[in-house]
């Protein structure tokens, strides 16, 4: 592995991020939204891991590659149907992601290592796969959290952060607790946490 491969990777991956068609705004500048989500996976590997490796990396900067080309729509609607989408967007990016890590002169088992991560195979036993997970469920939590509350009904958004928060590693939890949140999001988490300490208790 080497710098120029890392960095070969990372541009490649940053230009199929940049090729999705919806924008945020960010600062009063438009981003390609599936850029800045990267980004922010990023941000968050860096305070979850002093030193990650090149690996690392570019598995949280590409967990979300391409997916808008795999519309939710396309698949049935209830959990079934979500896990189903959910897959088979973590095999294409793993693929994707695996195909410019050799194009950029990876070895291919780093490459399959780095598909493994990004399919989050091995949650709970890969720190590299955890790595990955914590900043997705930050990045949600951050950013994506506050829309959930107009569309998802109390008790069922208790129980998505109650799931979430199992997810995380003790070192991603405590950095979400550093997350500025509204008061109503701050009662959504108080009810998943209390409900989860109780059902541990129990």
């Amino acid at each position: 592995m080497s710098a120029n491969q890392y960095q070969q990777a990372l541009e490649r991956i940053d230009a199929l991020h940049a090729e999705d068609p919806r924008a945020v705004a960010v600062d009063g500048v438009e981003l390609p939204k599936e850029l800045w989500h990267a980004r922010r996976m990023s941000a968050w590997l860096e305070r979850i891991q002093e030193t990650p490796d090149e690996l690392t990396r570019l598995a949280v900067r590409a967990q979300h590659l391409q997916r808008w080309k795999i519309p939710r729509t396309e698949y049935p609607q209830g959990r079934r149907g979500y896990l189903a989408w959910r897959r088979e967007q973590g095999r294409r990016a793993g693929e994707t992601t695996a195909a410019v890590m050799e194009e950029s002169g990876y070895r291919p088992e780093d490459a399959s290592r780095v598909a493994t991560m990004v399919r989050k195979e091995g949650l709970g036993r890969d720190d590299a796969v955890q790595a990955v997970e914590d900043c997705a469920c930050l990045v949600f939590l951050e950013n994506y959290f506050a829309d959930f509350l107009h569309k998802v009904e109390h008790d069922h958004m208790v129980r998505i952060v109650r799931k979430t928060w199992r997810k995380m590693s003790a070192r991603a939890r405590e950095l979400a607790m550093t997350i500025p949140l509204t008061q109503e999001a701050q009662r959504i988490v108080a009810d998943a946490l209390e409900l989860d300490s109780g059902q541990t208790e129990s």
